[in-house]
């Protein structure tokens, strides 16, 4: 199995599929970026049975190319409809295991410290005061980041978008590898804000870090968490039963255990207190299906190396 989670939650899932079925995991935990290369690079030989977490957008672009198998779980219809919506709309080459709000988390105290106002909007962040102040992952590596890169693209247009993320290149001081990174660094005052899902960042707040979490006022995206049997996967019939058990809602109901604050998929599992409410949030309709096509994606990456990459700090 490869886990693009956070390695509590990955580590967490493992054991208790384990000590369930009795069946040995052998996993690595990679970002979603990295999976999704690692399975097209494998396609003729696959090394991996289950993919596991991550954003969908690479889950979705996986099953255009036909890089994952089509499997329908007895425990679909425990699930809510966006997560039912992302298998359908694959084919059922992939399936929903949780959502996830974008965003950003702000250390309180390097804010205070520095007099500077906390970003309420998208366009705030791009203010001349936070020159250096600001991570967010690669887009390349990071499905996080990506969806970032999607949510602007949609939110504002494609060339105003890449017009914002040039201004807000001035203040990225670093692009990072995992999507979650950024939070991490905010947390221990290495930067004062990190762009990634929410509970990335409450995740660091319930840890005791002084971080806040803003869902930006103009709109945002979100992300749907997903699963995937790689097509041509050499224990078939273990992966089945590792889909089946990651949807039920005993399963998802583990991931709080690991300090997980995502919406959980099954209808009937726990959703954590501190998970952000999606009532509260504006959000954009966000296209899963045009964004997570290979066409869209790679366009999008490569435009990205050149317009901004090519320029980072």
């Amino acid at each position: 199995m490869i886990c693009a989670a956070e390695p509590d939650v990955c580590e967490i899932m493992k054991k208790g599929f384990e000590e369930e079925s009795g069946i040995a995991v052998n996993m690595v935990r990679l970002s979603s970026g990295e999976t999704y290369a690692k399975v097209r690079a494998e396609a003729r030989n696959p090394k991996t049975d289950v993919w596991w977490a991550g954003t969908g957008d690479p889950h979705l672009q996986a099953a255009s190319e036909n890089l994952t198998a089509e499997y329908k779980s007895p425990q679909f219809d425990e699930l809510q409809d966006w997560a039912k919506k992302q298998a359908e709309a694959s084919k059922f080459r992939t399936v929903g295991i949780y959502a996830g709000v974008l965003g950003w988390g702000y250390n309180t105290n390097v804010l205070a410290k520095k007099g500077l106002k906390t970003p309420e909007c998208w366009a705030d962040l791009t203010d001349t005061s936070l020159k250096g102040e600001v991570q967010i992952a690669n887009p390349n590596s990071s499905g996080t980041a990506y969806n970032t890169l999607a949510t602007l693209v949609q939110l504002l247009g494609e060339d105003k978008a890449f017009d914002y993320m040039r201004a807000l290149n001035v203040n990225v001081s670093q692009y990072t590898k995992s999507g979650s990174a950024p939070i991490k660094a905010a947390a221990r005052g290495e930067t004062a804000i990190g762009v990634v899902f929410l509970h990335d960042a409450i995740a660091q707040a319930v840890e005791g870090f002084p971080i806040k979490i803003v869902a930006p006022c103009e709109g945002t995206g979100y992300e749907i968490g997903s699963m995937s049997i790689i097509r041509g996967a050499k224990n078939i019939e273990n992966a089945k039963k590792f889909y089946d058990w990651a949807l039920t809602a005993a399963a998802q109901n583990r991931m709080k255990d690991a300090k997980s604050y995502q919406i959980p998929s099954n209808k009937r599992a726990e959703t954590p207190k501190e998970a952000p409410k999606f009532s509260d949030i504006k959000f954009i309709n966000y296209d899963f299906m045009t964004y997570g096509t290979a066409e869209v994606r790679k366009r999008l990456l490569s435009r990205w190396d050149r317009e901004i990459g090519a320029k980072a700090n």
